[in-house]
């Protein structure tokens, strides 16, 4: 079943009859896929200190397209305003780049590359990300793709997230741990699950992207 629909899915029209919303896997068939081939920890690079910040800047400026994320300290109580992002991932496909937000040179050479028009971000579900983007680093983000729609576009619906995505395009299980997703994004040393949690939400995206957009490559 899911080969089929990765099959449809490639061709260049819906891979669906006209006013019939396309098929997701379900999540008991994603679970019984074998596991994305995520980043390892050496293609990982935390940034956390203006030297850093201005080499990764250096580095990224030059791509084309980079996938993209943030992360935030959740909020648990009614009406608490969200601080966040706390961190701010971007990917290429083979490297991953993880800023901490607490240094201020950090958070301006990060606002660069958001509001950057020649550098294109693509990433899943960045509509909150993007309103605390310009909240707390006061830029307004620029070339900025939510994979979301190119789903939509296919006849997939609304709502289709990195999971499915990976599902869909690679017959892959992606890794999400919600105790990770819900940890402490704020704290200035982040565990090596955090990090790798972080970074592969961004690789996932710029590999998504290049599947689904090979001409643009």
């Amino acid at each position: 079943m899911l080969i089929r629909w990765i099959r449809n899915f490639l061709k260049k029209g819906p891979a669906h009859k006209p006013g019939k919303k396309a098929v997701w896997p379900t999540s008991e068939e994603i679970a019984c896929l074998p596991w994305f081939e995520e980043l390892s920890q050496e293609q990982i690079v935390v940034i956390s200190t203006p030297e850093k910040a201005r080499r990764a800047f250096e580095l990224l400026i030059k791509e084309k397209v980079v996938g993209f994320d943030t992360e935030s300290k959740p909020t648990f109580i009614k009406g608490q305003i969200s601080q966040g992002p706390h961190v701010v991932q971007f990917a290429t496909e083979n490297r991953a780049y993880v800023f901490l937000l607490q240094q201020a040179d950090c958070r301006r050479i990060v606002g660069n590359l958001i509001k950057s028009s020649a550098l294109k971000k693509v990433g899943f579900g960045l509509k909150d990300d993007l309103k605390r983007i310009q909240s707390k680093l006061h830029v307004w983000p620029q070339s900025v793709l939510d994979l979301e729609t190119l789903f939509t576009a296919r006849g997939f619906g609304r709502g289709v997230g990195v999971k499915v995505a990976v599902a869909l395009i690679f017959k892959r299980r992606f890794k999400k741990s919600k105790k990770t997703s819900t940890s402490n994004w704020a704290s200035p040393f982040l565990s090596p699950q955090q990090i790798r949690y972080a970074a592969n939400d961004a690789f996932a995206a710029i590999k998504v992207y290049r599947a689904l957009s090979p001409a643009k490559q």
